[in-house]
């Protein structure tokens, strides 16, 4: 006997068949009738307060399993809210894979009310974007959707499904079941290029970017790191790729140029870059009169005007470290040339970091004095940000989440959620501007009622730092970019969170104990002495 059903129930059973657990999303009623096939599977609907902050949630499922996040919402403004996530996806190389609702495609029964043209709208801000014009169309589209959104480099693929194919019946289709892709190893020619030019380096550095902390890679990182002996500095988001407890551990580049770290970036006579994509803010700028670079990623080199390397590998880098490691293990004679640079450029990082003051120092000496090594710190982005780049030391990957490609403002409070729900048995912290907390806010009520333990930390200063301070180093005038905040913790407590103001620094690690402990969503509001910015990121840099 034929089984009769809904497109909308075949297209739910092509994600479970791609392995899909939950869908995060603000329906609409273009939705309803794949909503109704959700309700009957096993997916489960993660329902969020605004489509921007679905997509990054659904984005950080992506970037710390490996697998593509989704995400759900309707047609026109639904839709048209998804653009930053879709970025932030893109830029940050997260697998994602968006659906939109749209009205009926076969009929137009009420005109042109909400229709905005979504495809050509995702066109430049996905990997690939397509509309299921019918049932058929949906096991291929929806299986060349997922694996799309895995090829290198990861990112965001786009479906709209229209309400009247939605509700089309059908009988019974064939799924396409996923397979396993290898991926390519490197050549053993540009392994022994490489390496060669590797041994013959004086002053060798590695450096382990941001596709240095997918899922799989950091075992084999590690292992190489240990093999070479050669020392290391990280980007912003390659950050815990490899622990930053190790002796061999440089410190990280926040900034482009001029920091501590980059003693030993401009003393290099070969850098050998690891997963490094150009989506990131520069961690060095490459001129002709600079080191070599070697560059090993899963994909060829974007060239551009600060970054074009003179050899590569490419390839899965898991498998290719060991053989390249095979090729250099004790044979790298000046392997730790730079290494005496270490302790100064950690000391002078990690100057004033116990001072009884809201530094920013202080701050992350408290965040990370309560978070175990599996502790997740999910940070919005401001000024903090490049504070925890240089001063938080991470011991295993993707455990600092931070966005240093598209660096959007809003993102980290969903990202937190995210981690949260992924990892209820870890402590998770979203770190946020009084900016960026406000810009999605409304999803403390998702944190809530989805029964999250997360601990959500405000740095006040009443002010859109980060430009302040790029204000200051142009010598313009304050201007412009401060405002008024709300009761956090009343705010707080108005969507049945805790909320708590830490006014004594010696209070802090205390507050921070007590919110893990007493398990739930708390938000503590943190005042920021934001004039280390100028003296240290400024004045004392400056002065070098």
């Amino acid at each position: 006997m034929t089984t009769i059903q809904t497109a909308s129930d075949a297209m739910v059973q092509a994600l479970v068949n791609e392995g899909v657990e939950r869908i995060f999303g603000l329906p609409g009623e273009e939705n309803l009738h794949f909503l109704d096939s959700i309700r009957r599977s096993s997916i489960e609907l993660v329902l969020t307060r605004h489509e921007q902050a679905a997509a990054f949630m659904a984005a950080t499922e992506g970037r710390l399993t490996g697998k593509p996040g989704v995400v759900l919402t309707t047609l026109g403004p639904g839709a048209l809210n998804l653009a930053t996530g879709s970025a932030y996806a893109q830029l940050g190389g997260m697998p994602l894979v968006m659906i939109t609702g749209q009205k009926g495609i076969l009929s137009a029964e009420q005109a042109r009310f909400q229709i905005v043209d979504t495809v050509a709208t995702m066109t430049p801000l996905t990997k690939m974007t397509r509309q299921i014009a019918s049932a058929a169309m949906i096991p291929t589209l929806v299986r060349d959707a997922f694996r799309v959104a895995l090829e290198e480099r990861p990112g965001p693929v786009h479906l709209e499904f229209p309400e009247d194919i939605a509700a089309t019946l059908v009988e019974e289709i064939t799924l396409v079941r996923p397979h396993v892709t290898d991926r390519a190893v490197g050549s053993a020619h540009a392994l022994d290029t490489a390496a060669e030019v590797i041994r013959r380096a004086e002053r060798p550095l590695l450096m382990l970017g941001a596709d240095a902390s997918r899922v799989g890679a950091s075992r084999s990182l590690a292992d190489f790191v240990a093999r070479v002996r050669i020392p290391y500095f990280t980007t912003q988001m390659g950050k815990g790729t490899v622990s930053g407890s190790t002796e061999l551990y440089m410190g990280t580049a926040a900034l482009s140029e001029g920091d501590y770290v980059h003693d030993a970036i401009d003393q290099a006579d070969v850098i050998v870059t690891i997963g490094h994509d150009t989506t990131e803010k520069p961690p060095f700028t490459m001129d002709e009169d600079g080191p070599t670079v070697v560059h090993l990623g899963y994909r060829a080199a974007v060239v551009e005007q600060v970054y074009f390397p003179q050899y590569e590998v490419i390839g899965d880098l898991s498998p290719t470290l060991p053989f390249l490691a095979d090729r250099l293990e004790g044979q790298v004679p000046h392997a730790q040339v730079l290494l005496p640079l270490r302790e100064e450029i950690l000391a002078r990082v990690g100057d004033r970091a116990t001072e009884d003051r809201f530094t920013p120092q202080r701050i992350v000496h408290e965040v990370r004095a309560v978070m175990p090594e599996d502790g997740i710190v999910a940070l919005d982005n401001g000024m903090y940000k490049i504070w925890f780049a240089r001063n938080y030391r991470t011991t295993k990957a993707n455990t600092l989440l931070l966005d240093n490609a598209l660096a959007t403002m809003g993102a980290g409070l969903p990202s937190a959620m995210a981690a949260a729900l992924l990892h209820p048995e870890r402590r998770v912290m979203a770190v946020c501007g009084d900016g960026g907390f406000l810009m999605n806010s409304q999803e403390l009520e998702t944190a809530v009622r989805l029964g999250l333990n997360l601990v959500v930390v405000i740095v006040e200063d009443y002010a859109y730092g980060m430009i302040r301070w790029k204000q200051d180093v142009e010598n313009f005038d304050d201007y412009g970019l401060t405002y008024g905040n709300p009761d956090f913790v009343t705010y707080a407590q108005a969507y049945g969170a805790a909320g708590r103001r830490v006014k004594d620094i010696t209070e802090l690690r205390g507050a921070f104990e007590e919110a893990f402990s007493a398990g739930g969503v708390h938000l503590i509001v943190v005042p920021i002495d934001y004039s280390e910015n100028r003296r240290v990121l400024i004045d004392e840099l400056g002065d070098r």
